[in-house]
């Protein structure tokens, strides 16, 4: 992400300090972030950011945003991005929203290949790189 957006390398900079210091659930909710903000960027880049945002011109949420990334016909997102995408937002979101849930370093070890190919895919789709 070197050389993209200053936020996105921000953005990694966090993921990777709280997966060295062991606090995996805030990695996991930074992970989730990430993706949501690289698929948001290459809506923008396209200039078809409508597609993924209410009547009052919010961003949808995430689940409703990996849907028209999925869905958008302008791409053609590969195979282990599709698969990848709820497998990652779901790691995040039980770090988000799950009382019990504590996640563990296998937990993010499992969606680094996963994370690393959808990221690298859209920050191609949104001329980041």
């Amino acid at each position: 992400v070197v050389g993209t957006r200053g936020y996105i390398e921000r953005i990694v900079d966090q993921i990777n300090g709280t997966f060295e210091r062991g606090w995996f659930d805030a990695c996991a909710v930074m992970i989730r972030r990430l993706v949501e903000t690289v698929i948001i960027e290459a809506f923008e880049h396209r200039g078809i950011d409508t597609k993924i945002k209410n009547a009052q011109g919010d961003f949808v949420p995430l689940s409703n945003m990996i849907d028209a990334a999925l869905a958008e016909p302008t791409w053609n997102l590969g195979r282990n991005t599709r698969r990848a995408l709820p497998r990652i937002k779901g790691i995040g979101d039980r770090s988000a929203h799950s009382r019990r849930f504590v996640a563990h370093l296998r937990d993010i070890e499992k969606h680094i290949d996963d994370l690393r190919e959808v990221v690298q895919e859209f920050i191609f789709l949104a001329g980041l790189k």
